[in-house]
Formats: structure tokens, C-alpha cells, sequence
């Protein structure tokens, strides 16, 4: 006959060793979906626009209050006319270079050159126009929604 002790202690051999053999059945996806939530670029829903753009919201929903972060595509030759946002945006050049202009008169030749890594700020109510010139450009963009865009060209 088994003492007690020993029979405790088989027993949480016993747990010990059912606990390791679920974990080790629980696949990669299962664990970190409630932990974290990962995007490959294939998993992307990019949603093309009007404008030469492709957008993928990430975060929040730039239409409604709150944080939101998204993804846009310019595609090359297509530019933004000028406009202004209510509130500040930061923005990360991801790939290709970006090209942004200041002030109401739309001017692409006047666009200064943003490359890969750039982290730039757009002011609340800044008039700005920007995007891709020879190839496509991908940026991140964080703010505060609601995310309106007010034109603002002069011509």
C-alpha cells in the first residue's frame, strides 16, 4: 500500500504530465490569437479607392472617434490635391518613396521626396497633397478619428 504522500505526489506527476502533452497538442494559431494578433501581408484586405490609392484599415475605423491606424498604397503617378485633415496624423514611409507638398496650389513638381523609414507628422488643418511619383508607395497612418479630408486647392 501507497502512503498518501506518494500518492499525492504521483498525482501531480500525473497533472504535470496531461498539462504538457495538451500544450504540446494546442497549435501555434490557437495560442496566439488570444494573445496577439499577427497580419502576414497575404492576410491583408487592401480595399482600392478613388484617387490612385489602396487602403487596409489595421486598427479602429478612421470613419468613427477613437484611434485608428491603417495602411495606404499610392500607386505610381497618383497624387492626393490639396486638402487638410481636422486633426494631427503621423505617418511612416513602409516602402517605395512618398512625395508630399505643402500649401493650396497643387504643384507636384514642388513634392519633397520621402524615403523608406521617414516618420513624418501632418498638423491639424495643414494643407498638404502627397503621394507616389515612379513607383508605389506604402505608408502607415495613425490618428484620431473621425478621419475627414476637406479639399482645400486654390487654382
Amino acid at each position: 500500500m501507497l502512503s498518501s504522500s506518494v500518492l499525492r505526489r504521483l498525482g501531480y506527476v500525473a497533472m504535470v504530465t496531461v498539462s504538457f502533452v495538451w500544450l504540446g497538442s494546442v497549435k501555434a494559431d490557437d495560442a496566439t490569437s488570444s494573445i496577439i494578433n499577427i497580419k502576414i501581408p497575404k492576410d491583408i484586405k487592401w480595399v482600392e479607392g478613388n484617387g490612385g490609392a489602396a487602403s487596409a484599415v489595421m486598427v479602429g475605423d478612421p470613419n468613427k472617434p477613437g484611434l485608428y491606424i491603417y495602411l495606404n498604397k499610392w500607386h505610381a503617378g497618383h497624387m492626393s490635391r490639396p486638402h487638410y485633415h481636422p486633426n494631427d496624423r503621423f505617418i511612416t514611409v513602409l516602402s517605395g518613396t512618398w512625395w508630399v507638398g505643402t500649401g493650396p496650389k497643387y504643384d507636384p513638381a514642388s513634392t519633397t521626396p520621402v524615403p523608406v523609414g521617414s516618420f513624418v507628422t501632418h498638423y491639424a488643418k495643414g494643407i498638404h497633397y502627397d503621394g507616389a511619383k515612379d513607383e508605389d508607395c506604402v505608408i502607415e497612418i495613425l490618428g484620431m478619428g473621425p478621419a475627414t479630408s476637406t479639399p482645400a486647392e486654390v487654382k
